[in-house]
């Protein structure tokens, strides 16, 4: 049930609510005052939101065209379109009072390169947090077709002699992905590394927007890239490349966007960071309504939006995989997760594991307590806050903020508790 001051609706009832105008009549019913609870209301109207045109950002861009900010009492919610994930990262350096953003949609492991100074002008940390994960799964790993005949798909090290031969010729091999340290350079990284290809000396490996991928293989600049949907699904649709793999066939319902703020701004508006972290909670549990598929590719496809044909969009966020090889799987269950199986929590162990691959690639240092970073980022109590007040089912919160060891596609196996056997058993690492 998701409780309201003097009223009640249940999930079931929520998700039915698929026009803003019957979400927004709702809310002005059970929140007449515009708050979310008895007493003092968010502090503030609203906040400024990064976002990059990827399917993971959807429950933010659901949240806005849903009423479901100005529900939570944040009317003047802003989600503002970013050019790249460095363009993300500056403008939160800024802050939202600085003409930049307050806190975005974001890869999981940028909060963490921020707040230690890693990558930021001068190595000035500035301290950020994560309230939640948006998603689970569904990022591509997609080849140029001039590779088609390798039959390359989970097994990379149909590459390996191909990208030798190439290189041997005085040919360069690049690969693309979003942000050094994200969790696009990682899954490649692990994927290349997996078939015994070196990412740093084998390959060079460039950054490349998520909008720009397409454009960027359709010309031939690279070879290879790893990014989200809709840009795997749109390569494809034009016949430039396929894809190799899903993220999720190298670690199935894995962590992957999270929803990060400036960490000074959560302490100066704790009832808005809350009131925000609910109403992006209710448009995940929409958005993971698989009625509400068609809806949302239409939505995400907008020209304010991503501004690309809804069909881009639509195919894997239902879980049918064409990856242009041949290849068609419906009803794969890769499909993008917004809240089922936990999708939303921000468990700890997971972060481990983000945090303990940049530690294999150089990223950080080899001695850094990875816990204790961890522990400061990460603040999954807020969420356990929020899923209180929402109302959310016993079910759908962890019991604990791990999830235990995990195993990947190759059989290597992560123990949050130990990541150091973890990083002793990976064969490629980083270059001395």
């Amino acid at each position: 049930m998701t409780k309201t001051t003097g009223m009640s609706t249940t999930r079931r009832q929520l998700l039915k609510l698929t026009s803003a105008a019957a979400i927004v009549s709702a809310a002005k019913m059970a929140f007449p005052s515009g708050a979310f609870a008895a007493g003092a209301g968010p502090e503030v109207k609203g906040v400024k939101l990064g976002y990059i045109a990827l399917t993971d950002a959807a429950p933010l861009i659901i949240a806005k065209e849903k009423g479901l900010f100005e529900k939570f009492g944040l009317p003047e919610v802003e989600v503002l379109k970013q050019a790249s994930w460095g363009a993300t990262r500056d403008n939160l350096v800024l802050g939202g009072a600085s003409n930049g953003i307050d806190g975005a949609h974001i890869l999981t492991p940028m909060p963490y390169l921020i707040s230690a100074g890693k990558v930021t002008q001068n190595n000035v940390p500035v301290p950020m947090s994560i309230l939640a994960r948006l998603n689970l799964d569904s990022q591509g790993i997609s080849v140029s077709k001039e590779y088609a005949q390798t039959g390359v798909q989970l097994d990379a090290s149909k590459l390996r002699d191909v990208f030798a031969a190439k290189k041997a010729a005085g040919g360069e091999v690049k690969v693309a992905m979003t942000f050094p340290g994200g969790t696009h350079d990682l899954w490649l990284r692990y994927w290349l590394a997996a078939g015994g290809i070196d990412p740093d000396k084998d390959v060079s490996t460039i950054v490349v927007p998520p909008p720009q991928m397409v454009a960027n293989m359709k010309v031939g600049n690279m070879d290879a890239f790893c990014v989200g949907e809709p840009w795997n699904e749109q390569l494809v649709n034009q016949g430039i490349g396929f894809t190799a793999c899903t993220t999720g066939e190298l670690w199935k319902g894995h962590p992957e966007k999270a929803l990060g703020l400036r960490s000074d701004w959560i302490e100066q508006n704790p009832i808005a960071a809350k009131a925000l972290l609910m109403a992006v909670m209710e448009a995940q549990m929409w958005a993971d309504d698989m009625n509400n598929k068609e809806e949302m590719s239409a939505i995400l496809g907008k020209r304010q939006w991503f501004n690309v044909p809804p069909k881009d969009v639509a195919g894997r966020l239902k879980g049918t995989i064409n990856y242009g090889n041949d290849r068609v799987v419906e009803n794969s269950g890769l499909e993008m997760k917004f809240w089922k199986d936990h999708a939303s929590y921000p468990f700890k162990s997971h972060d481990a594991w983000f945090l303990t691959e940049n530690v294999r690639w150089g990223k950080f240092a080899p001695d850094t307590d990875i816990k204790a970073l961890v522990d400061k980022v990460n603040r999954e109590d807020i969420w356990r806050e929020a899923a209180k007040d929402l109302g959310v089912a016993a079910a759908d919160i962890p019991e604990s903020a791990s999830r235990g060891s995990e195993t990947f596609f190759d059989g290597k196996v992560f123990d949050p508790e130990n990541p150091q056997a973890y990083l002793d058993s990976l064969a490629i690492k980083a270059s001395a």
